[in-house]
């Protein structure tokens, strides 16, 4: 880590955006209450899901063209998104027997969820000129932790009334933002900001071969996470059933927290690149393990399961390390931006195709087909892959 770098700025950084994104999974986490109280169908989940997904993808494409996050200082984005998404939260509670307004309150949120996540990691690369790779490994393991406490709240549902919880994640929302506006300070020449569009900064995507490569890297990366997500309670529900079930998944999805740490702390050894591609290979093993680990014992179905957890998520930090560093230095925030949007912009094409397919297909044929991401982006994470081996 630099050494310039006041202590509390990591923490509460990491603290802030946990908080912020808290919003992902608001209604998720209580939609089985909304089920038994307003008899909805099983499919509104994947409804209200991708009104959100939907809604980021909008919202970063929006905050990239225009640079947002590059034109205006990244910790007053962070605080007015944050508190919006939790404005939207509360609208979410306030009218939540309409399920049409319960999609645009939704939609809303997933677009102010562009200001809170990828500003976090312009506001790290901001303050980590080296070891950023660390620093994003706690900070997306925080979304990652995060992400997967919807699995903890639906367990605990029984002990809290839905209104409570959904008050309570907008309640944390705000707070975040609060805290990461008042708890830190603009770093040293972050008040060099862009004023004009960065066209020709996005077009690096494209253009520049080593963006290029993280890029792609993690547009693979993405085919497969957010399916597995999605995926896994189906895959739980072959062994496990009600509270036994949601811990599990929370279990197997918050492993990727240790994904995320334990490559951010390697990243300075081995190269962000070789980690993000050893991770990225190993969970592709996972899904071609599927139709073998699906007979297996518990104990190695459980272990098949919190492998590929700790290693769909632990790539992600290293590819955007990767992106941050290679960007044009005035755009970061912005390329960032346009790479989330792009990124679960697939994730949902995946996402509506397996889960199509996993009413047809059984789960034992149909995983090994995720791996399609990761050996793609393996593929274009080579030339990186070799940087970082020629420089060790």
């Amino acid at each position: 880590m630099n050494a310039s770098v006041p202590r509390h700025i990591l923490p509460v950084l990491v603290l802030a955006q946990f908080l912020g994104t808290s919003l992902w999974f608001a209604v998720n986490a209580v939609m089985p209450d909304l089920q038994r109280e307003l008899g909805w169908p099983t499919s509104a989940v994947g409804t209200l899901t991708s009104a959100l997904q939907f809604g980021f993808i909008a919202g970063t494409l929006v905050f990239a063209l225009l640079a947002i996050a590059d034109r205006f200082a990244p910790r007053l984005v962070f605080l007015v998104c944050s508190l919006a998404g939790a404005a939207c939260t509360v609208g979410a509670w306030w009218m939540v027997r309409d399920h049409t307004a319960l999609l645009a309150w939704r939609f809303a949120t997933g677009f102010f969820l562009a200001g809170i996540y990828p500003v976090g990691m312009k506001i790290a690369a901001q303050w980590y000129t080296r070891g950023l790779g660390g620093a994003l490994g706690l900070l997306i393991g925080a979304l990652v932790l995060g992400s997967a406490s919807a699995h903890a709240l639906r367990a605990l549902s029984g002990a809290l009334p839905w209104p409570t919880l959904m008050l309570g994640v907008a309640a944390l929302a705000a707070a975040g933002g609060l805290l990461l506006f008042f708890g830190t300070s603009d770093p040293p020449g972050a008040a060099q900001r862009v004023t004009t569009l960065q066209w020709r900064a996005l077009a690096t995507l494209w253009t520049d071969a080593r963006v290029r490569s993280s890029v792609l890297g993690y547009f693979g990366h993405m085919w497969e996470l957010y399916t597995m997500w999605v995926m896994v309670p189906l895959v739980l529900a072959t062994r496990f059933e009600g509270t036994g079930l949601s811990w599990t998944a929370f279990l197997v999805l918050g492993a990727g927290a240790i994904g995320c740490a334990g490559g951010g702390w390697l990243a300075p050894r081995w190269g962000s690149a070789r980690v993000a591609g050893t991770q990225l290979a190993l969970s592709g093993a996972c899904c071609l393990a599927a139709p073998w680990a699906l007979g297996a014992p518990t104990p190695l179905f459980i272990g098949w399961l919190l492998l590929w957890g700790i290693t769909v998520s632990g790539d992600s930090p290293q590819f955007s390390t990767l992106t941050a560093r290679n960007a044009p230095p005035q755009a970061v925030g912005s390329v960032l931006t346009l790479t989330n949007s792009i990124g679960f912009a697939i994730s949902i094409a995946s996402i509506l195709l397996f889960v199509s397919l996993a009413e047809h297909v059984p789960l034992g044929p149909l995983l090994p087909w995720l791996a399609v991401g990761p050996a793609l982006g393996l593929w274009a994470l080579r030339p990186l892959w070799r940087e970082d081996a020629r420089a060790r």
